[in-house]
């Protein structure tokens, strides 16, 4: 439960890092290239991976919010003085997001395993939300 909150407070955290720090001044020409298609990529690993871990979607739904705010994130650029936007950064962003869904398959299969080891399934794991734990004959 704590990993949850964690992982979503992590991700609020990048995104603003990635809006409010990246429209200060110094953000300009911080790193030279090729290295900043490296920070691209490494970033929206972690973002993704942190989207994998603090929400249970689908894996097409995580690499689409990851891909949106990238997406995002060079359109901001656009209007940002000393910033360049580019399709080379967001194919470097998207890179990181399809290396992290790969990542985030695995950990939810090895959770699944590991839970299947051990008798359990996602259905006898009490939910972190206690609207969908309700017994299913009463009304919400």
């Amino acid at each position: 439960m704590v990993l949850l909150w964690l992982s979503r407070l992590l991700v609020t955290g990048m995104i603003a890092a990635l809006f409010i720090g990246g429209a200060q001044p110094e953000a300009a020409g911080l790193l030279p290239a090729p290295w900043d298609k490296l920070a691209h990529a490494g970033c929206f690993f972690v973002l993704t991976v942190l989207l994998g871990i603090g929400f249970a979607w689908p894996l097409w739904l995580i690499a689409l919010v990851a891909a949106g705010i990238g997406a995002t994130d060079e359109w901001h650029q656009l209007s940002l003085p000393g910033r360049e936007s580019s399709l080379l950064d967001w194919t470097a962003d998207l890179l990181g997001v399809g290396m992290a869904l790969w990542a985030v398959w695995w950990l939810r299969l090895r959770l699944r395993l590991r839970l299947a080891s051990l008798g359990l399934s996602k259905t006898t794991i009490p939910s972190p939300h206690p609207r969908q734990s309700q017994p299913q004959g009463r009304p919400l």
